[in-house]
């Protein structure tokens, strides 16, 4: 840790704070860098050794570009790993270092306490080193571009991975005898003369029939509709073993983000509530007080249109504990009718605390929301849902009713507002084609990145790929063989 002196007592002042409000976090390394040296460990999401690739190289132009400019300035980055890396820009002031660190360890806090990060790799900074140094291995076997060229069809899949994979407990696969009989049918016992009587032919061929839908059911590939598209191509896709490990890379760093995209507004929330708190009432000094309320409103500001996680978070902790100080929640404040005794409930319960933390602990975004706006909350927060005006050329309120609004926010939240895509046939009219289904319930398709994901699907399975969705109400498949796209009606 390369802080200096006054940089290390304020870790340690504000560290001691973050303690004494009750946040338990793993140990938190701090490093101080460069501008340049920051944009880079952020181009690769935070990681010091990442595989090569143009992607991170292209973020970092950007980022720098930004910089220079004045249009964007890192103030943080944190890392979820035991122990947790957090990285700090020198050339920013103590005032925001400080805002920084607060806001670091409540991050901290939530990677380690959160349900939602508990399966992930606490030591992946490791895991990302031995990432680089596997795909750096096939670089130098295979050559850089076709390696990166499957890297990119990696990325563009990246997503199509069951999220709640991690916690869920499978049943072991179950396996059919080679020596399997689907004609044995057993008969009941009769005597010779009775058997005609006791076991007719059709009951026997009943029981014939009862068997072989069982034996299909048993040899259905896969059994159920696989959400894991990734690790279904790697257990079965005729790829290279080079390939093979490289996918498998792309599908654990993949797991291992998940659950920040689950949880960034309350992530974020949780981490703006605790640096306002550990500021305001401990940390902040007479003579910082303006330059903190500048940059902490730059922080949770929200324009018309627009979704600041910041915001939404810090507001809905608030709430939260707001209402369970004053006993707002439950049947009685539910059922009451009467406006200005719903404005002014307070049964000084003192509960709020405890609340926020336990919410903290088990939600994700969509839990958090689906559970914890209230129409009061969207009214004081003038949470609207929006629409783009072609006229006018801006965004515009479409609806002021709490129901559209819930309604809108958990669709942008669930799956990330991407489509659910599963793995429904590997053996489509018996030709080993490959039979993914959109899940229409989710977002919809655009066509040319469903067609790009088809052409990458199709390279690693190595025969047609075919798509099911719902088109106005009617199912269409769409299809690439290796040449060419098809669109067509079922």
């Amino acid at each position: 840790m390369n802080l200096p002196l006054e940089l290390a007592r304020v870790k340690k002042e504000i560290e001691g704070y973050a303690r004494e409000y009750g946040l338990d976090f793993f140990y938190v390394i701090f490093e101080l860098l460069e501008f340049e040296q920051i944009n880079e460990i952020a181009a690769r999401g935070g990681f010091p050794i990442r595989y090569p690739y143009w992607r991170f190289g292209m973020e970092y132009e950007q980022m720098s570009k930004g910089y220079a400019y004045g249009l964007q300035k890192i103030y943080e980055m944190v890392i979820n790993n035991d122990p947790c890396y957090a990285y700090l820009l020198d050339s920013n002031a103590l005032i925001d270092q400080k805002l920084v660190m607060a806001h670091v360890y409540a991050h901290c806090d939530f990677f380690k306490n959160n349900y939602w990060f508990s399966e992930t790799n606490r030591k992946m900074m490791d895991e990302m080193a031995n990432h680089a140094i596997r795909i750096r291995k096939y670089i130098d076997k295979y050559g850089f571009d076709e390696v990166e060229q499957f890297i990119d069809r990696c990325l563009t899949i990246e997503n199509l991975i069951d999220y709640y994979a991690p916690f869920i407990k499978r049943k072991s696969d179950i396996n059919l005898d080679e020596n399997y009989n689907k004609k044995d049918v057993k008969k009941l016992k009769s005597k010779n003369y009775l058997d005609s009587f006791i076991n007719p032919p059709e009951f026997l061929e009943m029981q014939h029939e009862k068997k072989e839908e069982e034996a299909k059911k048993l040899s259905a590939f896969p059994e159920s509709p696989e959400k894991d598209v990734l690790q279904f191509l790697i257990e079965y896709a005729p790829l290279k073993a080079w390939q093979r490990d490289v996918l498998s890379i792309i599908r654990k760093e993949a797991y291992y983000f998940a659950p920040q995209g689950q949880t960034k507004i309350m992530n974020e929330g949780w981490a703006s509530y605790w640096h306002s708190k550990i500021m305001t009432t401990r940390a902040l000094k007479d003579n910082e007080l303006i330059d903190y309320a500048d940059h902490h409103s730059g922080t949770v500001s929200m324009s018309p249109g627009s979704l600041n996680p910041y915001k939404i978070g810090i507001e809905l902790f608030r709430d939260i504990e707001d209402r369970w100080n004053k006993g707002k929640f439950g049947k009685d404040y539910e059922e009451c009718t009467d406006f200005y005794e719903k404005k002014n409930w307070d049964k000084k319960l003192g509960l709020g605390r405890d609340k926020i933390f336990e919410v903290r602990k088990i939600y994700n975004d969509v839990t958090f929301i689906d559970t914890f706006l209230t129409e009061e909350f969207c009214r004081a927060n003038n949470i609207f849902t929006y629409r783009f005006n072609p006229v006018t050329k801006r965004n515009e309120i479409n609806s002021r009713e709490f129901s559209e609004i819930k309604k809108q926010l958990l669709f942008m939240l669930t799956n990330f507002g991407q489509p659910y895509i599963v793995v429904e046939n590997a053996n489509h009219a018996n030709r080993g084609e490959l039979l993914l289904t959109h899940e229409t319930s989710s977002a919809g398709l655009q066509l040319d990145y469903a067609q790009a994901t088809l052409e990458n699907i199709q390279y690693m399975w190595n025969r047609p790929v075919l798509l099911s969705t719902l088109v106005e109400g009617k199912e269409k498949i769409l299809s690439f063989d290796g040449k060419e796209h098809k669109f067509s009606d079922v």
